[in-house]
């Protein structure tokens, strides 16, 4: 179910570019729908607790990665960096065990609380579209089937090759979902067309603000106190599109509960003369590291992140 390898490309300056492309996991997939089916959601949470004792050896690179951000850049001890390595692991297969229950019918079984929910619904009901802009943290993905009528104009910016034949699974044992995919080209604008075309319809785009891929646009900022690269090209885009911008990620509470923070980052009011591309990033970086220090063991990005 859980696969942590990422393949990525050494960049001329040292640093790594994600290139989205993960190996393995169908077969673990299939068994937690069993398990989840057949035995039930804490069963499944259960023996994930051993199948973590698995990955923390033999997903090496994984593991330097996520021991590397607890070590230097939160600046944890030994003993927490080590318990928040078997938590953030542990983490990651519980939201994916939470998608799975809550794609299959059984919602009803977590409780949900929102964070400015009020600005943000008022937002959504303008006539302008919207874009939104989250994170690889929590479970950013298990909002879109809360959202109702408004899960239809949803579109997420994604390279369609991620989790392919994952996704495939998924699809064959959950409830079908409504949102859209706008598949994202690594050589070519096919998706800005996309984009603009969903926004003009007043429809919502989502993005992942804490990842980029080779050839984008990027700019290496300081990033929970140490230089890390980001997708600029995405703020810029975010900027010259005449919507709001929401900062949205959707965290896991203990006792099956999820929180759902929304930031209003660039308003209606402001379209004319909102933050500037620059602004809106640091804005962003700002939102994510507050999550961090708040939720450290729920940032799933298993590749060197920083340049140190």
């Amino acid at each position: 179910m859980i696969s942590f390898s990422k393949k990525h490309k050494k960049k001329p300056d040292n640093t790594l570019a994600w290139e989205g492309k993960s190996r393995g996991g169908v077969r673990g997939y299939r068994f937690f729908i069993f398990l989840i089916d057949h035995v039930g959601v804490r069963f499944a949470y259960f023996f994930l607790s051993f199948v973590v004792v698995y990955f923390i050896p033999f997903a090496p690179a994984a593991t330097r990665s996520v021991w590397k951000y607890y070590r230097k850049i939160h600046g944890f001890g030994f003993f927490k960096s080590l318990r928040l390595l078997y938590m953030n692991y542990y983490s990651f297969g519980r939201v994916l065990i939470d998608k799975i229950a809550a794609g299959s019918g059984q919602a009803q079984k977590y409780r949900y609380e929102f964070e400015n929910y009020s600005a943000f619904l008022e937002t959504l009901n303008s006539s302008k579209g919207l874009v939104l802009i989250g994170a690889h943290v929590g479970n950013w993905e298990i909002g879109s089937g809360f959202f109702g009528d408004y899960a239809s104009k949803i579109n997420i910016v994604m390279l369609d090759a991620e989790y392919r034949k994952i996704k495939n699974l998924l699809e064959e044992n959950l409830n079908p979902v409504s949102y859209k995919i706008i598949p994202l080209q690594e050589n070519g604008f096919a998706h800005i067309y996309q984009i603009k075309e969903a926004l003009d319809k007043g429809e919502y785009v989502c993005f992942q603000g804490d990842r980029f891929i080779k050839d984008q646009s990027t700019k290496t900022v300081k990033f929970m106190g140490k230089p890390a690269k980001f997708s600029y090209s995405l703020f810029q885009l975010a900027v010259r599109m005449d919507v709001p911008v929401v900062f949205y990620f959707s965290m896991r509470e203990k006792g099956m509960k999820y929180k759902f923070k929304f930031i209003l980052a660039k308003t209606e009011n402001e379209k004319k003369s909102g933050p500037s591309a620059e602004q809106l990033m640091n804005d962003y970086l700002h939102a994510l590291e507050n999550i961090l220090k708040e939720y450290p063991e729920q940032w799933f990005n298993y590749y060197d992140f920083w340049n140190v």
